[in-house]
């Protein structure tokens, strides 16, 4: 590991639903599934969840903090689990499944604490908080067939997250609240048709179809941030055509069979905002897709706005 990696590790119940959320994310260079706070050398999975051996299951990241900052690896753990649960998460009960931050630094443990004092403050639970915060331990990597189970065993995966209880809760709790009559109020006529009733604009006549000013395009309604003007291209189709999103998790897919037509519909992950369609005709050199987005979807933030906007840690896109 070079002087700018440093690592990270999470116990966020069980192991198998902890990789997803950081894997393949920029900056984030591997995820192990693991054990770690327990007392026996080696344990194999049966031991640990025996719950005889102390340890949690666990996962450990290697990132590097110039693109991923640890506060952002913070976020997405708590967006991962409830934390006001003592004996386990969702449907897995016991020690092993029970949640806790392991920082490797003074630094890490400084951000941890003060992540947490801001989740009790939010008002967001009622529950008192119960994740620990733990100086790391020795960390045994898990068995061959743990290790990127979202990605080995997809379809069992997908329904353990909804049949625990995982799912549903990260929906009802972490999601964001959208308040339609708020909306009306604050986004312009094509810019709620757009995003909430996935409406089209009209090609040419948007904001951004010809815009080449460096910064990053967010959604219009949560401020998530989706799209790079380095990855901005001229498709000739009148709308802002992007390679790719910044991060595929802050995008999502759906089949689209509106107007006779079997296309696919992209959202943004986070508030659910209609925002265009993706299409394989893109640069070949680039990954062959085309993001074709509504204007009205997105705003832009400029590069040298990002900063006081909260969006600093995406500044590495530019270097």
């Amino acid at each position: 590991m070079t002087n700018t990696l440093q690592k990270a590790t999470f116990a966020g119940g069980c192991f198998w639903c902890m990789v997803e959320p950081f894997d393949e994310r920029p900056g984030i260079e591997s995820i192990v599934s693991g054990y770690t706070g327990g007392h026996t050398e080696n344990p194999t999975y049966m031991q640990v969840v025996s719950e005889t051996t102390g340890h949690r299951e666990a996962v450990q990241i290697v990132y590097d903090p110039e693109i991923f900052p640890y506060e952002r690896l913070v976020e997405l753990f708590w967006q991962q689990i409830d934390p006001t649960d003592a004996g386990g998460q969702f449907a897995d009960r016991g020690h092993s499944y029970t949640t806790a931050i392991y920082y490797h630094n003074e630094e890490q443990k400084e951000i941890a604490e003060q992540s947490r004092e801001e989740l009790k403050k939010s008002g967001r639970f009622s529950q008192p908080i119960a994740t620990e915060i733990l100086p790391a331990a020795v960390f045994y990597e898990a068995e061959d067939k743990h290790q990127d189970y979202y990605k080995k065993n997809a379809f069992h995966y997908k329904r353990y997250k909804k049949g625990s209880g995982r799912a549903g809760f990260i929906k009802d709790n972490w999601s964001y609240k959208k308040d339609p009559e708020e909306l009306k109020e604050r986004l312009s006529d094509i810019q709620y048709k757009v995003t909430q009733e996935n409406a089209t604009e009209r090609p040419y006549h948007n904001e951004y179809y010809d815009h080449e000013e460096e910064g990053i395009y967010v959604d219009i309604v949560s401020k998530e941030p989706l799209f790079s003007s380095k990855d901005k291209y001229d498709a000739g189709c009148g709308w802002p055509s992007f390679t790719k999103p910044i991060e595929k998790q802050q995008v999502k897919e759906e089949m689209d069979r509106s107007h006779g037509m079997f296309r696919t519909e992209v959202r943004s992950g986070g508030a659910d905002s209609h925002l265009g369609h993706v299409f394989d005709d893109g640069p070949k050199d680039q990954g062959g897709l085309r993001y074709c987005i509504n204007s009205a979807a997105l705003e832009f933030i400029p590069e040298d706005q990002m900063e006081e906007k909260g969006y600093g840690y995406l500044k590495h896109l530019f270097r």
